[in-house]
């Protein structure tokens, strides 16, 4: 499965365009009160452990959206959008939703 965030592909024919697709991935309540209490994983100022984390995210909300398409007969997904939101609970706790989407697509090449 072709993925692009262009609206094109360099030398391929959108044949048909099968609809817009979508993938989300939550991650827990928990994932800020474990962010800083991990603050100690830092190296060279980056969070290792959490880069992880929202990488397995993103690649299923990836997946997730890939496998959408490929159900519509999609050979590919073009326009893709990568979201990352916080979502606030009642209590104070929070949520970190990423969300990709796009346009399935069936392409022949040129």
């Amino acid at each position: 499965m072709l993925v692009s965030t262009t609206s094109t592909l360099q030398d391929r024919t959108i044949v048909r365009y099968l609809g817009l697709v979508s993938g989300d991935a939550i991650l827990g309540a928990n994932v800020f009160r474990d962010f800083f209490a991990g603050i100690r994983d830092l190296v060279g100022g980056r969070a290792g452990s959490y880069e992880k984390v929202l990488r397995s995210a993103k690649d299923t909300a990836l997946a997730e959206m890939t496998e959408q398409a490929e159900r519509l007969g999609a050979n590919a997904v073009i326009g893709v959008d990568l979201d990352y939101e916080t979502i606030q609970i009642k209590d104070g706790g929070g949520m970190l939703m990423v969300s990709a989407s796009g346009t399935a697509v069936f392409v022949e090449d040129r």
